[in-house]
């Protein structure tokens, strides 16, 4: 799918994506492939109720949803605006919740009282799928249960709303080519290895970079894990991959910048990181010495981009994570099934000037998200 970035379009590309949203259902389908196999908060995350505090009238029979994600982040409020507008435009109410911080214990709280709450159905970015499957199928046995962002694809969700994870580790992998013609070493940052598009996304730049081919069918299990290890082609060097959240991204890279002298390029792999590379380089003096390539769509990101201090970004959708999700919970509680059940939203490469398929420019990007977060 594509959408037009100027905000002219903003409300008949929102009228389209229902209409192709939709079309995804049929009365009796078949299910399809996993492409794998704010600041409001309080102890148990941050919560908006979109459709039922702008109507205080609202019927009580309305459809209730929630949209659950793994933490919060400006990331997610990209995702909260296609929240609000889905509210407006469906006639459903969806709470958005958000973890106060990465942790699966506090995710499964929140889930667990939406359930008691009487929620109807929910889409959730799984913070540990692997360890989450049995629970996250207890859940699926009460309501309809999605996942958005992240897949759980060993379990009995009924969709994944999201992108290929390793599609877009390549994508990120060819900025790092771009960025560094001649070879040199490189130093990944990502927030956690526990999810699902973590492994896809971190291997996907890996396999890019040491010229590898797409496996027949991706496999964790089979993938580069040893984070501290010197992964070498001969012409790229993995010099390791650096656990960084959001409280310690800064740090982190301001430590590997120390004490990785032969680094030539920082790759942040979750929204928080290319910020945190560009401010530690900046505090160092070595902004435009070491590449950053980063992932999302952070303001410093793409003021980055825009000044040439970052090379680009591969983007993600969350705009129509949280759309999309709605959509499809809202088909559902009306006993429509799916006809696939991985719903694609393709990311995309953010540059200074696009020149190449699938590259966007910086200015246009940056105006196109403006609009929709504006509502």
């Amino acid at each position: 799918m594509k959408f037009p970035a100027k905000k002219s379009f903003l409300r008949s590309s929102i009228h389209l994506v229902l209409v192709y949203a939709l079309s995804l259902f049929v009365s009796c389908g078949k299910g399809g492939d996993s492409p794998e196999e704010s600041n409001n908060t309080d102890a148990n995350g941050s919560a908006e109720w979109w459709q039922k505090n702008q109507d205080e009238g609202t019927d009580k029979k309305k459809l209730r949803i929630a949209f659950v994600t793994n933490q919060i982040a400006d990331f997610w409020n990209i995702a909260k605006a296609g929240c609000r507008d889905a509210s407006k435009d469906l006639g459903v109410e969806i709470e958005v919740k958000m973890p106060p911080e990465r942790s699966a214990t506090l995710q499964k709280q929140i889930v667990e009282d939406l359930v008691n709450s009487g929620i109807q159905g929910i889409a959730i970015s799984p913070l540990d799928a692997d360890n989450q499957t049995a629970w996250l199928n207890s859940i699926a046995e009460k309501l309809h249960l999605i996942t958005h962002d992240s897949d759980a694809p060993q379990s009995n969700r009924k969709a994944y709303v999201g992108m290929d994870n390793y599609k877009a580790g390549r994508m990120c992998g060819q900025l790092v080519k771009e960025a560094l013609p001649d070879g040199g070493g490189v130093i990944l940052f990502i927030g956690g290895m526990g999810q699902d598009n973590s492994k896809h996304r971190r291997q996907g730049v890996i396999d890019e970079l040491f010229d590898r081919k797409r496996p027949e069918k991706l496999d964790t299990k089979t993938y580069d894990l040893d984070l501290e290890k010197v992964l070498d082609s001969g012409k790229y060097q993995i010099i390791r991959t650096i656990l960084a959240d959001g409280q310690n991204a800064k740090a982190k890279a301001a430590d590997a910048i120390n004490a990785y002298p032969e680094m030539k390029a920082m790759v942040g792999l979750f929204e928080y990181n290319p910020p945190g590379c560009y401010k530690a380089l900046e505090q160092a003096e070595k902004l435009g010495e070491i590449k950053i390539i980063g992932f999302d769509e952070n303001d410093v990101t793409l003021q980055g981009i825009k000044d040439g201090t970052i090379t680009g970004t591969i983007v993600q959708d969350p705009y129509q994570y949280g759309y999309q999700s709605a959509v499809i919970l809202k088909s559902l509680l009306e006993g429509k099934k799916l006809e696939q059940a991985f719903i694609d939203i393709p990311p995309r490469k953010v540059v200074r000037k696009a020149t190449k398929e699938g590259e966007v420019d910086v200015d246009e990007y940056w105006a196109d998200l403006k609009a929709k977060k504006a509502g």
